[in-house]
């Protein structure tokens, strides 16, 4: 049975994490098969925090070890989702 793994990652202050976490992202990039960033912006305001979703890809050590170094970053939450198919 294959399985597909989610990401979910809120940062909750994006000027202070964001490069960091970039860093992160472009070294696992293998690994991520999709990347969906949300924030609040409009013209009045443009959010500190943010959600990103990955969709995971690969290698199941890579993945974890992905999970591991953004669960390591200050002032991020993150949250796995497993699914079945």
């Amino acid at each position: 049975m294959a399985k597909k793994s989610v990401l979910g990652i809120m940062v909750t202050n994006r000027v202070e994490n964001a490069q960091q976490v970039q860093k992160i992202l472009t070294e696992f990039g293998c690994s991520i098969k999709t990347r969906l960033g949300l924030h609040e912006v409009n013209e009045n305001l443009c959010s500190t925090s943010g959600l990103l979703l990955l969709e995971l890809f690969g290698d199941e050590s890579a993945c974890v070890e992905l999970e591991k170094q953004l669960r390591a970053v200050p002032g991020l939450q993150v949250q796995k989702m497993i699914f079945e198919t």
